[in-house]
């Protein structure tokens, strides 16, 4: 009997690896599965790091991410890629070059500093993110401190500095179609988390946006949600090919693990989500 064979939607993140199994890589693939596409993963740099912190970080051999790349891309019909942590500016051009002639989506968590402060790409590498790998990308989802680098130093403290942002970045990288802004750095009055999709509007370009507020949920439990999230749209995006459906499709998804990640004690810092509970 012949076995018919089914096509696999596949992802693939290129980022770091947290050895705790929060954030990074690990938190990517735990999230691809759980939304339902398969993932690969090129590990970009070694961390040690735990719930307390990140404690060191050893870049990969440049060239060695790049071939990284390059054999997944060559073997698997990846329509999708996310990509996290980079860790250096030798890192981050090597990556552009390696997906210089890709066709599919990049989604970009522009991941430049820990929750603690930590830098995690050196100086050089900030210029690389602005300027080569921003204009490779298709969607971005930074925060508001990494918003605000990304912008030259753009205050990104109201809905009108962030659309000023925002369009700041759509304007200068042609490919980018979408900016979202995850809002869990803002101090509301009314303890809410408004989550922000910035796009253009074909043909005049015009920035349309979207929004999702939700009641802020008290919890030790974050550890890893900035690329819990990226990799959830990227997953969403596979599966409804639109933006807007991913982007409500994700808000959902973290609501949902945030809220039942809430009650366990995983470390001894900020823990993590615990995505198999979704």
């Amino acid at each position: 009997m012949s076995v018919i064979k089914v096509p696999q939607q596949v992802a693939m993140t290129i980022a770091g690896s947290d050895p705790s199994g929060g954030a990074g890589i690990q938190a990517d693939l735990k999230t691809f599965t759980m939304v339902g596409v398969y993932g690969g993963a090129v590990i970009t740099c070694l961390t040690a790091q735990n719930t307390n912190g990140v404690f060191a970080v050893q870049t990969v051999d440049p060239p060695f991410v790049k071939h990284q790349i390059e054999t997944v891309l060559s073997d698997l019909d990846v329509t999708h890629i996310k990509i996290g942590m980079l860790g250096s500016a030798a890192v981050a051009n090597c990556t552009c070059e390696a997906l210089a002639d890709f066709n599919g989506e990049i989604i970009c968590d522009p991941v430049l500093l820990a929750s603690s402060g930590q830098e995690l790409i050196d100086e050089k590498g900030y210029d690389v993110v602005r300027t080569k790998l921003l204009d490779i990308c298709t969607v971005i989802t930074p925060n508001l401190p990494e918003l605000s680098t990304l912008t030259g130093g753009q205050n990104c403290e109201s809905r009108e500095s962030l659309l000023k942002a925002a369009e700041i970045l759509l304007q200068r990288h042609e490919k980018l179609r979408a900016v979202i802004i995850t809002g869990g750095h803002f101090k509301a009055a009314n303890n809410s988390i408004t989550d922000y999709l910035f796009s253009f509007s074909p043909p005049s370009r015009t920035v349309d946006c979207l929004e999702v507020s939700h009641s802020r949920i008290a919890s030790s439990n974050t550890h890893g949600t900035g690329c819990t999230f990226s990799a959830a749209f990227t997953a969403y995006h596979i599966l409804t090919g639109d933006d807007s459906k991913a982007f409500y499709k994700t808000t959902q998804y973290m609501d949902a693990i945030i809220k039942k990640s809430i009650h366990f004690k995983i470390g001894h810092g900020t823990g993590p989500l615990l995505h198999h509970l979704r």
